[in-house]
């Protein structure tokens, strides 16, 4: 692509909006980079050494209209202001991660899904690196796809997207895509329109041809039946928790097994992250390596010594033989299902916050089994008390981390569980999920 008089807007300038900027003016684009919200101050200071030219607290429409190509962050949904007026005059829109696509030499593997994604993408990483692969992590996680490209292209990137950041993505191509599950999430942004969400997570396969990989949850409903209706030119392997599948992988009787490049097998046992939907992860982790060739023993160790991302079924403590873990970072209904299934004694669960929606009568049936009492951290709970009114005996509210926390010791005996798994955004009481999982573990500590 010519740059040559070329201007181009960075709207957004956290993480990969600076990466953008440093990616573009590498390769000689006029840069101008604007951003509604006060830019953090290390953002700031690298804008500035860059020498292009920012704002914070406003957007300058005539300066964002005159631009040749747009880079947006993907947390700007299209029914802002600025973007009706960008689509308006039709002014081409991509994300970071497809900018940096159109200049790396390093092949990639993408993953998305509703749940999970995150879990998948770190473990993945982690097996490539141990490879002793040279591998970068982009992405929603990690570090700006578009920096790392321009400070020191890698051989592998394994990249995290969501369905926003796949939407501003057209020509890029994964040369192993992974679709974790698809469940109802920001339908707020795809007008409540289910398979406008499910179009948008398909997106991974875009450009894909007959070298490359798709690796897909088979027994999710969703997939399978979109699978049906398209015919994609790429090679397939699905894993299931309910079949053999070949190519692909699989996990039965307690065993994992996967079926690329020669058979490979581990019991569930050994696996370093506990669950159903953690085998999910390790299956399709695991695939992707053994597609990319990493020796069974090295994917074998990997998927023994990894460990999870904070704020995701994080260990915090055991207090007299209580367990406490952090799972903040469940802010939707299904992550929620994800924690409490893996639960394996009885738990006391810290519920609530910013509800998006929430149907808490999926959870129902796991709520019977597993949860002995329920503590409401949010400024309005009467949906959850309504919701579990009848099913658990003991319902309390808390107006902070340290006041869960000391309901939840004292409302839990040795060898139990205290589970902060919030099922909702945290922005009531908490700046944002990372504040509340942080102040949760600072008051186990207290304990």
């Amino acid at each position: 692509m010519s740059t040559q008089n070329k201007n181009m807007v960075i709207l957004g300038a956290g993480e990969s909006g600076v990466g953008a900027a440093i990616l573009a003016v590498q390769k000689g684009w006029t840069v101008f980079v604007s951003d509604m919200s006060q830019i953090k101050e290390e953002f700031q200071a690298e804008l500035t050494k860059l020498g292009v030219q920012w704002e914070q607290g406003t957007h300058s429409m005539e300066v964002i209209l005159a631009a040749d190509l747009i880079i947006k962050s993907p947390g700007i949904p299209e029914k802002a202001p600025v973007m009706k007026a960008i689509r308006e005059k039709g002014i081409k829109v991509i994300s970071e991660i497809e900018f940096g696509g159109y200049h790396t030499t390093g092949k990639t593997i993408c993953i998305t899904g509703s749940n999970g994604k995150t879990t998948t993408t770190m473990l993945t990483h982690h097996i490539l690196k141990k490879a002793g692969l040279d591998v970068g992590l982009a992405g929603n996680v990690g570090y700006s796809f578009a920096k790392q490209v321009a400070e020191g292209d890698h051989d592998w990137y394994v990249i995290e997207l969501s369905s926003f950041q796949l939407d501003d993505m057209y020509d890029f191509h994964a040369n192993i895509a992974v679709l974790t599950n698809i469940t109802p999430d920001h339908l707020d942004r795809y007008d409540y329109e289910m398979q406008n969400y499910v179009d948008s997570k398909f997106r991974i396969l875009q450009n894909q041809s007959t070298s490359d990989w798709f690796i897909y949850n088979a027994d999710d409903a969703l997939i399978s039946a979109e699978m049906k209706k398209r015919t994609p030119s790429v090679n397939l392997a699905p894993f299931s928790m309910k079949e053999e599948q070949n190519p692909g992988g699989y996990a039965l009787d307690k065993q994992l097994i996967i079926n690329i490049n020669q058979q490979f097998a581990m019991s569930i046992h050994e696996l370093a992250l506990k669950g159903k939907h953690n085998t999910q992860n390790a299956l399709a982790a695991g695939i992707a390596a053994r597609l990319v060739e990493i020796r069974k023993d090295i994917v074998r160790e990997s998927l023994e010594d990894f460990t999870n991302v904070e704020h995701r079924l994080e260990f915090v403590a055991k207090v007299n033989g209580i367990e406490f873990i952090n799972d903040s970072k469940a802010t939707n209904i299904n992550s929620a299902w994800f924690a409490l299934e893996s639960m394996e004694n009885p738990t006391v669960w810290i519920v609530g916050g910013v509800d998006k929606g929430n149907d808490y009568s999926e959870l129902t049936a796991l709520v019977r089994e597993k949860v002995k009492a329920i503590v409401c951290l949010g400024t309005d709970n009467s949906k959850i008390i309504e919701a579990f009114s009848g099913i658990v005996e003991t319902i309390v509210e808390a107006k902070s981390a340290a006041e869960a926390v000391a309901y939840g010791y004292r409302l839990a005996q040795k060898d139990e569980i205290v589970l902060l798994s919030p099922a909702c955004a945290s922005f009531d009481l908490f700046e944002n999920y990372e504040d509340r999982g942080n102040q949760f573990k600072q008051a186990v500590r207290m304990l």
